[in-house]
């Protein structure tokens, strides 16, 4: 009978649990075309995650939820009462009405030196645990000929420390590659994980912003914007000088009231092939002729309950062509990563161990293992796959 009741009391607290737990999904669109709203942030009980291509996302809480906020640059703040499943959640764009008491500033880079200087104030300086969504995929032409995809854990000191001891971590990976003789070249992203924490622009501020770096670029005043519900400046750059090495063009955006970096783009300049090559390929096979053609980043940051800021969410793309000497034509080849801070904690946080690191040398596609089970997933947040991309998966296992 003792042994009855203690089963009874252990499915009382499953269900009692599965009852708590909250999954939403559903796809975020524009409010007049319809077309989906890409990268839109979703968030729910402090969790988040963003829409994929097709504006589509699912979001999982252990704990019961009223309603989710999305926001997107450009457009209005969006909260969703939960009222059914699933949800279509129609953005309105925002045309921006400045207050009067706002001045424009004229001097560009002042504006994104006093930026800099508000670091401190504006960014999260806990040492935090960041649970993450990583995903890579490559393409040949039109057609998906590698993804790898797995659950991470980044070890991140506050943003005034140096990035000596940030770590990041697999917990759960899975692969797949095409097996057809005709898809050669496999395409890696040496470093993946590690270099969307390095892209963390605000921390690694070696990267770009610093008055150094800064001289090498001419900076202009945009059109403001806004991201959720805060007025946002925009400063757009382009290279002045030229150096040994590429340097990047782009826009950052800067939260009118508290001057903190909440997102920024940049692609790299392609004027010198030889230097964007440089830049972008690690080595290839014997034979390839490399041809670049596009390497972009967007980082985003969110404000947090505390009102500081972290990294949020990266996307990172490569588009390149390689010909074979004896071919005519040249094929095309993309690859594009994605990484994105689903959950954050400080409590209870330990440095990860150097034999659980990723490092910067590796290739996110060797550190994980093939997959069939449609539920990898079950239990975590993740980035929607797109419709094409489930199609593409189960094309490639069918040929195993």
């Amino acid at each position: 009978m003792k042994k009855i009741f203690l089963f009874q009391m252990l499915l009382m607290l499953t269900l009692q649990t599965w009852a708590q737990r909250t999954v939403v999904s559903g796809t975020v669109v524009h409010a007049k075309t319809n077309e989906p709203v890409v990268g839109a942030s979703v968030t729910m009980n402090e969790l988040s995650v963003v829409t994929n291509e097709d504006g589509f996302f699912t979001l999982k809480s252990e704990r019961e939820a009223e309603s989710i906020t999305v926001s997107h640059v450009g457009y209005r703040l969006q909260r969703v009462k939960l009222t059914g499943q699933p949800l279509k959640i129609h953005m309105q764009p925002v045309t921006i009405q400045l207050s009067e008491v706002l001045v424009m500033p004229k001097d560009a880079r002042e504006l994104v030196m006093k930026a800099i200087d508000k670091i401190p104030d504006n960014y999260s300086q806990q040492t935090e645990l960041h649970h993450c969504f990583y995903r890579e995929k490559a393409m040949k032409r039109q057609h998906y000929i590698s993804v790898a995809e797995g659950v991470m854990d980044m070890y991140k000191t506050g943003y005034q420390r140096s990035m000596i001891h940030d770590k990041v971590a697999i917990r759960k990976g899975r692969r797949l590659l095409s097996p057809k003789h005709t898809d050669t070249l496999s395409v890696k992203v040496l470093g993946g994980p590690v270099t969307s924490m390095e892209l963390d622009l605000v921390k690694n501020t070696g990267f770009l912003l610093n008055g150094e770096d800064l001289n090498h670029y001419d900076l202009h005043m945009e059109a403001p914007t806004v991201i959720g519900d805060r007025q946002q400046l925009v400063v757009s750059l382009k290279p002045r000088t030229i150096l040994p090495y590429p340097l990047y063009f782009g826009r950052l955006f800067i939260d009118q009231e508290t001057l903190a970096f909440t997102r920024a783009e940049l692609s790299l300049d392609m004027k010198d092939r030889e230097k964007a090559t440089n830049a972008m390929l690690v080595k290839k096979p014997a034979g390839v002729r490399f041809r670049p053609r596009e390497l972009s980043f967007v980082v985003d940051y969110r404000q947090g309950a505390d009102g500081l800021m972290r990294i949020s969410y990266l996307q990172t793309i490569f588009r390149f062509n390689c010909d074979w000497k004896r071919r005519l034509l040249a094929t095309s080849f993309t690859a594009f990563c994605e990484m994105a801070v689903t959950s954050t904690t400080a409590e209870d946080v330990h440095p990860i161990k150097g034999r659980e690191s990723f490092d910067q040398r590796d290739a996110f596609f060797d550190k994980v293992n093939y997959f069939r089970d449609s539920d990898f997933w079950q239990d975590y947040n993740i980035i929607e796959p797109t419709e094409s991309l489930d199609k593409a998966v189960l094309r490639l296992l069918k040929k195993y």
